[in-house]
């Protein structure tokens, strides 16, 4: 089981850093409407083969952030 949202998580660092999703698009090199899906849960982050696998080896995943010193 995959124990965060990444999704959400995306959607939140974007409004606490005021950027806008098309504004992060543009600086990672994907398109608006990518970053829109990888928001909106239509387009996976985490391969759901790779969470099956670890799950069937007995473990949960999970992401953590640590904010970069500039």
């Amino acid at each position: 089981m995959l124990k965060n949202n990444i999704e959400m998580d995306v959607k939140m660092k974007c409004i606490e850093q005021s950027m806008t999703q098309a504004k992060l698009a543009e600086h990672i090199g994907v398109t608006p409407s990518y970053v829109n899906k990888i928001v909106r849960k239509k387009e996976h982050v985490i391969s759901n083969t790779f969470l099956a696998m670890m799950e069937e080896l007995g473990y949960d995943v999970r992401i953590t952030y640590e904010k970069r010193k500039i």
